[in-house]
Formats: C-alpha cells, sequence, structure tokens
C-alpha cells in the first residue's frame, strides 16, 4: 500500500502539469479570426500556420477568404479530423492541410503568416523559436496574450456581435513583425555606423530616429532593406551599400 501511495504521488505532479500546459479550446470568434488575418495583410502566396488550430476556422478562412494556403498544427487527434472535414465542405482542402502535433516541436519555418491563441506559458516557450525560425518579415498575430519583453508592432481590441463562451464580448489581438538581425557595426567607403537592437526597436548611432519593419530600415534621409550581410539602400538620394 505504501508503494501505491508513493508512485500515485510522484505521478500526481507530472499529470497536473500536463493538465495545467495544455491549453483548453476556446474557439475564435468569427469577426475576430478574420481580423486577425487582415491585420497580418494575409493574401494569396502566403502560408498561414495557426498553431494549436482547434476546429481550424482560421486556416480555413485564409484559404477560404484570403487566397492564402495554410496548415494547422493540432494535439487533438480528434479536432485534426474534424477540420479536415470542415476544409473539404468548404471546398479548400486542396489549400490547407492540419498535422497533428506538438506546437513547441512543429516546423513553423515555412510560415509568412503565424495565428496563435495559446496560453502565455506556451507563448513564452515559443517567443525564441518566432525569432530564431522564422524568416524576416513574417506576421505573427495573437489573440489575447502578449510575449513578455516583445513590444507589439500593433495592438487593437476588437468588440464582439455577442458574448463568445469563453472569453467575453471583446478581443485584444497584437501584431508582430519578425525583425531582421541588424545589430553590430556596418561599414561604407568613408562610412561607418552602430546599431543596437531590441528586437524591432533599434538606435543608429549619430540618428535623431530609425526604425526597422522586418527586412525594411530607416534612418535620418536614408532607407534600404537588409539582404544577408548587407543593408542596401539610398542616402540624401545616392545608392550605398553598407557591410559588417
Amino acid at each position: 500500500m505504501r508503494a501505491l501511495l508513493l508512485a500515485a504521488a510522484l505521478a500526481a505532479p507530472a499529470a497536473a502539469e500536463e493538465i495545467e500546459t495544455r491549453p483548453p479550446l476556446i474557439t475564435t470568434p468569427p469577426e475576430v479570426v478574420e481580423r486577425m488575418l487582415s491585420m497580418a495583410g494575409t493574401r494569396a502566396g502566403d502560408l498561414v500556420v495557426d498553431l494549436g488550430s482547434g476546429d481550424g476556422r482560421i486556416v480555413i478562412a485564409a484559404a477560404q477568404k484570403f487566397g492564402a494556403r495554410g496548415l494547422g498544427i493540432e494535439l487533438d487527434g480528434a479536432l485534426i479530423e474534424k477540420s479536415r472535414a470542415a476544409a473539404r465542405a468548404a471546398k479548400v482542402d486542396d489549400k490547407v492541410s492540419f498535422v497533428q502535433g506538438d506546437v513547441l516541436a512543429a516546423d513553423i519555418s515555412r510560415a509568412t503568416v503565424v495565428t496563435v491563441y495559446l496560453l502565455p506559458s506556451l507563448m513564452g516557450r515559443l517567443q525564441a523559436r518566432f525569432i530564431a525560425e522564422l524568416a524576416p518579415g513574417t506576421r505573427i498575430v495573437s489573440h489575447a496574450f502578449a510575449m513578455a519583453g516583445w513590444t507589439p508592432d500593433a495592438s487593437e481590441v476588437v468588440r464582439l456581435k455577442a458574448r463568445h463562451p469563453g472569453q467575453g464580448d471583446e478581443s485584444t489581438l497584437h501584431l508582430w513583425i519578425v525583425p531582421a538581425e541588424v545589430r553590430g557595426l556596418w561599414r561604407a567607403p568613408g562610412l561607418s555606423i552602430r546599431i543596437e537592437q531590441n528586437y524591432q526597436r533599434i538606435e543608429v548611432q549619430g540618428a535623431r530616429a530609425a526604425a526597422l519593419s522586418g527586412r525594411d530600415i530607416s534612418w535620418d534621409g536614408f532607407r534600404g532593406r537588409i539582404e544577408g550581410h548587407r543593408i542596401v539602400g539610398e542616402l540624401a538620394g545616392r545608392p550605398i551599400e553598407l557591410r559588417r
């Protein structure tokens, strides 16, 4: 009996952790689905990856209303089957797919748009992967939850037409655009510039203002684009190329 009680006591924390970290299924209201995809600038040619795709509604809407391709990643096998049936009914099963898997381990590198409605603990664990694995310019839209230390590029509140189970009568959305990595010393003939970076927020040595969005960068009199280890653009109307 003592052995059984000990085994139960040891198993309880693991079981509790699994219950705590597995997010509940709360569906996204239809008007929020459409606004998330619009906020990301979703268009034909995009691959929308929905992490924790539930019944598949975001991925299906991406194909149906925006002409994009879609991939839903969901842990629950029953929801995967439900999503596939819904995609067939919507006649977009040639543009979308659903895979059963863990969002913390799934390959997200091909995404151009990522949508998430996950608990903060999962968002925190995904944050480093977003920066490391997604290409600069990839748009991430989160329903309800933000990311620690990474200020959204945009946020807005969507008022719902009716109260939605599990969330009330409004939804907060956050958008991030994955920034290129530009921190360091950049040089051109007769010019040397140091850039400091915290996600998309940058400071350019000697400049009054600077901005970074994906691969696009600008500061006083300069507009350019990051191409690998080069920044190519124009400074005061003259072409310039900086290298690290």
